[in-house]
């Protein structure tokens, strides 16, 4: 059967033709939503400099995030501007997006050697000393009652609207500690998802985010930790189970981490003081 999308340009979304094949029996072929992916590629100071795969949408948010995170910049003053640049005749697909830095900015400096997809947030990096977290202990203030962690998913599925479309993307929120949602970010890519939530945060001056609650709807390895750290994120739940780095990176930076959240039960893997 050959497939033909129907793209929407920046849509989250896109229809495909399928054919559904159950106990024997086939459909004929029918229209449903896939999860958009697509490339944006990202330059500064007019030099191309990386390639984020990615779902459309928040992609100013993306970058702002990505850079924050991989340190090219450490506040919201770092980027004088960002906005898409109009497609070129030699452009085959995807977008490109345009940042300027601060003049007081040395050359931007991301460890990759290649475009990072969106299912790995670490790819490109060229070093086993390039993983490295630079980040502060997280504070300890934070407290948030049992009861309000287990409605989290709940609440958060309920803010997916392209997951409900799809089935096919990860979400970040951040939350309060009292369970009310602040802000979530879907894409196809769990690393990319924080990102649009980190960026947001920057661009509104709301880091560092040591008040608030990350959830995010799989799992949590390690680049999702190492994130974290980075925006002052005390405190990590998860749907899904954590990796043994992510672990260990939440034990090293005093991060509360908790895996398998679900109404009444959740797994608690570092830092349970938090938990009252």
């Amino acid at each position: 059967m050959r497939n033909t999308l129907n793209p929407v340009a920046g849509a989250p979304a896109v229809l495909a033709s399928v054919r559904k094949l159950s106990n024997g029996a086939a459909t004929a072929a029918q229209q449903d939503w896939v999860a958009a992916e697509s490339p944006l590629e990202v330059r500064i100071g007019g030099k191309p400099t990386t390639v984020l795969m990615r779902t459309p949408g928040h992609d100013e948010e993306l970058v702002r995030g990505f850079l924050f995170s991989e340190g090219v910049v450490s506040s919201a003053s770092g980027i004088l501007s960002i906005g898409h640049v109009r497609p070129s005749r030699e452009q085959t697909g995807g977008s490109v997006i345009e940042v300027e830095l601060a003049k007081s900015r040395k050359a931007p400096t991301i460890d990759r050697s290649f475009y990072s997809n969106s299912s790995c947030g670490v790819c490109g990096k060229k070093t086993i000393a390039s993983l490295e977290v630079r980040g502060a202990i997280a504070d300890n203030r934070l407290q948030v009652r049992r009861s309000v962690l287990e409605t989290l998913p709940e609440r958060l599925r309920a803010a997916q609207p392209t997951f409900a479309q799809t089935g096919g993307v990860h979400a970040s929120a951040l939350f309060t500690a009292e369970g009310e949602p602040i802000a979530v970010r879907e894409d196809v890519g769990r690393h990319n998802a924080l990102d649009k939530l980190v960026g947001w945060a920057l661009s509104e001056g709301r880091i560092p985010l040591s008040d608030f609650i990350l959830l995010v709807s799989g799992r949590v390895s390690y680049e999702l930790v190492q994130k974290a750290v980075v925006a002052s994120i005390p405190f990590i739940a998860a749907v899904g189970a954590p990796s043994s780095l992510a672990v260990e990176l939440a034990e090293r930076f005093k991060l509360t981490l908790v895996g398998f959240l679900r109404p009444g039960s959740m797994n608690v893997y570092a830092h349970e003081e938090r938990i009252i």
